[in-house]
Order: C-alpha cells, then structure tokens, then sequence
C-alpha cells in the first residue's frame, strides 16, 4: 500500500493538478485513485517519464488553503475519471483530441500546411473558441483578416532573418515541418502528444530545431492544454530577432469575442483593453467574450522558468493574443531597445505554457487561482507505509 500526504499550501484549490514519483513497479495499465481520510477519492493516472520513472497525477479538487490529508492509492475496477484521448484525424498529419465523448481539438501537422496548429478548439458547452478562418471560409459573420493566424499555434516572425510567421507568397517565408510525431499517452486525466519540428528557410535549409508537447486535461468546466516549446540550435547560432510579428504561443479567438465587440482582454494585473495590454509585462493575459450560448474565454499562463518571464503580450482588439518575448523595441517604441536573443550552436531555450479554454470571464473561472496551481501546485509526498 502506498500512503501520501497532501498539502493545499496557501491557496484555495478548485481543480488542481498534482505530481508525485512512485515506484516504477505499478501496473501503469491499471486503473488508482487516490482515497484520501474523509472518503473522497480522486482519479489518477500513472505516466512513463523520460528518465525511466513513475509519476502520478491526480487533479485535486475543492481542497482549501492550508488543508491536509492522508490518503493511499487503490485499484479501482474500470475506468475512471474524464478520460483523454488522442487517435489520428481524418486529414493526413491529424490527430484528434477529445474529452469523455467529446472532440476538444484537432491538431493539423499535415505538410499542406506552413506551422502546425489546433482548430477547432471546443469549450465544455460545445462552442468554438478560436476564429475558423482560413481552414474554414463560410462560417457566418467571421472576419478574414492575417490568413496567418490559424486558430491556436505557435511561430515567431524572425529566425536568422527568416519570416516565420506570416505566409506571404511573394515575399516568402520559412516553414515549421513536422518531421515525426508520437501519441505519448492517453488516459483518465490526461493525453500527450510530441512533435518534432524542424524550421526551414525560404531555401528549404534547416534554421533550427523544435521538440513541441502538448498535454491536455480536463480541470471541471475548463479544458487546459500544457505547450510546452523548447527551441534547440542544431545547425549553427539562431537570432530570434525584435519583432511583434510572432507568439510562442499564439490564440486568434472567435469573432463573437473579439475587443471590436464585446469581447474583454485583461491581464493578471487588471489592465484591460488592447489600450492597457498591448507590449505589457504579465504573468497571464486572459480574452473572453460572449460565443454560442454564453460566455467563454482564452487564458494563457506563463511559466516563472521562461526566458524573460513575466512575458510581453502582442494583443489586439481584433482577437488576436500572442506572448511575445523578443518584440521589446516596438512595445517600448524605442529601437535602442533590441530585444533580439542569440540561441547558441548546441544550445536549447525552452518556453512552458498553460492555456485554458473556460467558461465564463476570468473571475468566474478563477484564472489568477488557476494560475497559482500552475506555479505553485499542491503538494503531493509519498510517506512511510
């Protein structure tokens, strides 16, 4: 039997994701949860880390500041939990994502493409979130404006020179191929996919390379995606240049929510609007606004561990929101500033994320709580049976 001891710390804890090593003898093709004294039990998963261990994950629900509990891990018979799952998609280089019976997300890395990205990207009410457009060029009332900005994604405008984010045929510009994918995991909380990138030049030569994952869960109303982005300089120094053109990660959300309309950007601070948010410093930038039948949004959290973390946010009212961090002569307007970063030869930059699909504003969904369990999650010790 396996006894932990789990800790809420300072913070309230709505639906927060834990981690603890365990012993790598655990059957990972069971199904645990975790009992904790006062009878509830939380599902688990049990994931295969890269250096040979274990680890568990259990999403903590309802637990307040300062709580503590004793709990073991048990078998449990059948599956529970919203299980994750990813497969294959339809299109050549997809993968579908769902929640329970549901489709979360489609990842296109098909070579028609120039960059990968997600769309649609469906709330736990059913809506789309992000803007169709181009994918899709007939859904009623959407603007077609930057053809560029697909849905959910990542580029940056400046690699040695290279125009890595738009897709201007005459001009030209590089493209992020994926040259091999890899379902990590599925399972009762959470499922990972990998890719590996390589970003070539106008000329077809490799700039550099990429290791991209994406884990996604399910925390109550809010679909959270975990991207993780880590740069690694296989072919000679890498400039990312100064630039606002580009977002490590990068959300177009739907037209229904956009900052022209009725649409609300604010940042972890409370600075709110395009006026307040653009090329400001902050640890989280939420976009919310009214889609289908209610309210919904998009919030991206930063990682203290990023390069020039609190990032700075490349958002617009048009519904555009990128964390942007090399763009510093334009959001200080002053180009003695360069915010350019030379990754050197054999060197890797790597950039973390949380990105949250929620219901409601970002007081209603407790974004700066959710924020906290990013950063500073509950503790979850293995003790001494």
């Amino acid at each position: 039997m396996l006894l932990f001891r789990l800790k809420s710390g300072f913070h309230d804890r709505r639906h927060c994701p834990v981690r603890a090593i365990v012993p790598s003898g655990l059957d990972a093709s069971k199904h645990y949860v975790l009992r904790l004294d006062d009878g509830r039990e939380l599902p688990c998963q049990l994931r295969q880390m890269a250096d040979g261990g274990v680890e568990l994950l259990a999403i903590v629900e309802g637990l307040p500041k300062g709580a503590e509990h004793d709990c073991e891990l048990a078998e449990r018979t059948g599956a529970v939990g919203s299980p994750v799952w990813i497969r294959k998609g339809s299109e050549e280089g997809s993968y579908d994502v769902g929640i329970g019976d549901g489709l979360f997300t489609t990842l296109h890395c098909g070579v028609r493409w120039a960059r990968p990205f997600c769309h649609p990207v469906v709330d736990a009410r059913g809506a789309w979130l992000t803007r169709s457009y181009p994918i899709l060029t007939d859904v009623f009332g959407e603007t077609n404006d930057h053809p560029h900005q697909k849905s959910f994604w990542s580029a940056w405008g400046d690699l040695n020179g290279e125009d890595g984010w738009s897709e201007d045929a005459k001009r030209g510009f590089s493209r992020a191929v994926v040259k091999q994918s890899e379902i990590v995991e599925n399972g009762p909380l959470v499922g990972t996919i990998r890719l590996d990138v390589e970003h070539l030049s106008r000329g077809g030569d490799r700039i550099l390379s990429e290791s991209r994952t994406m884990s996604v869960m399910s925390l109550g109303t809010t679909r959270a995606v975990d991207l993780n982005v880590e740069y690694h300089a296989t072919d000679g120094d890498v400039r990312f240049g100064d630039t606002k053109e580009g977002g490590i990660c990068s959300v177009r959300v739907a037209t229904s929510m956009d900052g022209t309309g009725a649409g609300v950007i604010t940042l972890s601070d409370g600075s709110t609007g395009e006026g307040e948010c653009w090329g400001k410093r902050s640890a989280w930038c939420d976009y919310s606004g009214p889609v289908g039948r209610g309210m919904s949004g998009i919030a991206v959290l930063d990682h203290p561990g990023n390069f020039r973390f609190p990032t700075y946010w490349h958002v617009r009212n048009y519904g555009l929101m990128t964390a942007n961090p090399f763009g510093l002569s334009y959001f200080y307007n002053d180009k003695s500033r360069d915010g350019s970063y030379v990754l050197p030869q054999g060197k890797r930059l790597l950039f973390r994320y949380r990105v949250l699909f929620h219901l409601g504003n970002h007081k209603s969904s407790d974004v700066s709580g959710c924020f906290q369990d990013f950063i500073n999650p509950a503790v979850l010790k293995a003790v001494e049976s």
